[in-house]
């Protein structure tokens, strides 16, 4: 019997057939947490669909090649470690640990490999990226000296999401929204440093600053994967921005197809209402196995 996976691109069931057909290897990339606080078991309701996953291509006779990252830059981690009053990486590394303490509780199958949006390797070839969009036209820095993806020169854009760019609104996730930008959805690819950043920063071509929290994803797929991936997954919430952003990101330097097939796992409910943090209405592993 055939494998179908119903595909978040084309909103249709669709035969699976990999990128290396005769070899039987498969390539997933997968999202993996932000590490501010302890994942919840919302979040591992899509790293069990992803171990799953896994679990049944390699029944079929796959050999899957699989990576997790791990956020520990963003807005979030920053602002977690400012009120803590630790550096970053203190401040990180407990809920990394917590991570996969978690993953062995639940046995969910450890990816080949977990990369870090702090590794300087990563960081480079952000950076590298960042370049290339910025000489083809696809981005540019503006006043607030943060450079930004250009998304009305990339055709494609709103393709995954299904929707209507003159829709688009200003997000929260994505910082310095309200700088003139040349379009309200243009988002962040380099974020200049504020003084709310602290010591969290890195050297670049626009001066200092970190990256935005999209292009991490497509600096480590692309790095680890290849300009072309089998899989990608996430729970729904990536869909839009994260994902659209990644395939405008990834495409727009390589000018290949970046995923062939998009995996997207529904949320956690609590109540009728999707769990989450800024909800207040999760529970995290210990919670709910602890006697």
């Amino acid at each position: 019997m055939a494998l179908r996976f119903f595909n978040t691109y084309s909103r249709q069931l669709e035969d699976f057939e990999p990128r290396d057909l005769a070899g039987r290897k498969v390539d997933i990339y997968t999202c993996g947490p932000t590490v501010y606080s302890r994942a919840h078991i919302g979040n591992f309701r899509a790293y069990v669909f992803e171990d799953l996953l896994q679990r049944h291509l390699e029944l079929r006779g796959y050999t899957v090649h699989r990576v997790m990252n791990i956020t520990d830059v963003d807005d979030k981690t920053i602002r977690g470690a400012r009120e803590a009053g630790i550096p970053l990486t203190e401040s990180t590394v407990q809920f990394k640990e917590a991570f996969f303490e978690d993953i062995e509780t639940l046995r969910i199958k450890r990816a080949d490999e977990f990369p870090a949006a702090t590794d300087q390797r990563y960081i480079d070839k952000m950076i590298e990226m960042i370049a290339t969009l910025i000489s083809r036209g696809l981005a540019y820095q503006a006043e607030d000296k943060s450079v930004y993806f250009r998304i009305n020169k990339f055709p494609d854009y709103g393709k995954l999401a299904h929707f209507d760019l003159t829709q688009l609104q200003s997000t929260g996730r994505v910082k310095h929204d309200e700088y003139d930008k040349e379009h309200i959805g243009d988002f962040a690819l380099w974020k200049a440093w504020d003084e709310e950043d602290g010591d969290v920063k890195w050297d670049s071509p626009w001066g200092p600053g970190r990256p935005g929290w999209h292009i991490e994803c497509s600096a480590m797929a692309t790095a680890l994967l290849g300009d072309e991936i089998d899989i990608h997954c996430g729970g729904v919430d990536n869909i839009f921005p994260h994902h659209e952003a990644e395939i405008a990101q990834s495409e727009g330097c390589t000018g290949k197809k970046f995923v062939r097939y998009w995996l997207h796992c529904a949320h956690l409910l609590v109540d009728n209402q999707k769990m989450s943090k800024s909800l207040g209405n999760f529970y995290t592993l210990p919670d709910v196995t602890m006697p």
